[in-house]
């Protein structure tokens, strides 16, 4: 049963879970979070000061420094840094498993939680003036969105994340290395999944991204129930990635279960740590905003 303090941020998620008017829960989520996702530099007109240089025709007259045409009888522009415009791709698991719904909150799975977050991050790097692509992994295949600005892409990938659908496994190493003709110039790879398995196609593949100087950012979605082992006694439960028969779990199960769950995600967190990759783990029950600005929060800290 939930708490009381709980309830609230369950019930507006599960408000939020049912509507696919992606662009109505980007502006709930992002009210008032007001960051973006990366600190870059390179000269522009923005506000942090940096020098001055000539006045040259075409330059906003509001960069000149009038002060210093008083001194010096010469028109000259304060020149200054601002954030840096990278490619932000957007990496999507929609494989079978992330079907896993909540148990406590009607609505919501992983899938639905994973994409929803995804399309928050798109829509700050629009806002930024950042390109943007999508990589969807879904039965096997892998579907590439090229990284462009703008509205116009920003509905665009929303639409694709409204159309993804839990099927299948993941890729194929190679078809995956093969999917990687993006990664030429390096950017920021915000990569949404369960990560249950590890190693894994997927994980080959990020990990060769961040060898390739690319910052990588992963974000492992679990539910409630995968966390304390609150499954119903008895219950069955059929892997959708593996044809591989019936499971039901007895009481006698629960600890063993939790003992190799609470292993296998340590070796994730081990794993990203090794390669100085971001990561976050949270369970889909949790304030979808909350988890959005601790994910950028924590990549934040490791960019400073």
């Amino acid at each position: 049963m939930q708490s009381t303090a709980t309830q609230p941020a369950g019930a507006m998620t599960a408000m939020l879970a049912q509507t696919r008017d992606l662009d109505l829960v980007i502006r709930h989520v992002l009210a008032g979070l007001g960051h973006g996702i990366h600190i870059g530099r390179e000269r522009g007109a923005g506000v942090e000061f940096s020098e001055y240089r000539a006045y040259a025709p075409g330059d906003e007259w509001r960069r000149v420094d009038w002060k210093l045409l008083a001194r010096a009888d010469r028109y000259f522009v304060r020149e200054a840094e601002r954030d840096s415009h990278v490619a932000v791709w957007l990496w999507l698991d929609a494989t079978a498993s992330m079907a896993e719904p909540s148990r406590e909150i009607n609505g919501i799975d992983k899938l639905w939680f994973a994409r929803t977050v995804l399309a928050c991050v798109a829509a700050i790097a629009q806002r930024q003036g950042d390109a943007f692509g999508l990589v969807v992994c879904s039965g096997g295949k892998v579907d590439y969105m090229p990284a462009a600005r703008g509205p116009r892409q920003l509905q665009r990938v929303l639409a694709a994340l409204n159309k993804a659908t839990p099927q299948g496994e993941l890729p194929s190493a190679e078809t995956l290395r093969a999917s990687l003709h993006f990664a030429r110039a390096p950017g920021m790879i915000f990569a949404a999944s369960d990560f249950l398995d590890w190693p894994s196609p997927l994980s080959e593949a990020l990990l060769r991204l961040r060898n390739m100087r690319h910052d990588v950012r992963l974000l492992t979605l679990r539910t409630q129930a995968e966390v304390d082992a609150s499954f119903k006694s008895g219950a069955g439960y059929r892997d959708p990635e593996r044809d591989d028969g019936l499971h039901r779990m007895s009481n006698a199960d629960r600890e063993h279960y939790k003992q190799q769950s609470r292993a296998h995600f340590g070796s994730v967190a081990a794993s990203c740590r090794q390669h100085n990759i971001v990561h976050y783990e949270a369970r889909i029950e949790q304030p979808l905003s909350g988890v959005l600005r601790s994910w950028l929060q924590l990549a934040g800290a490791r960019a400073r």
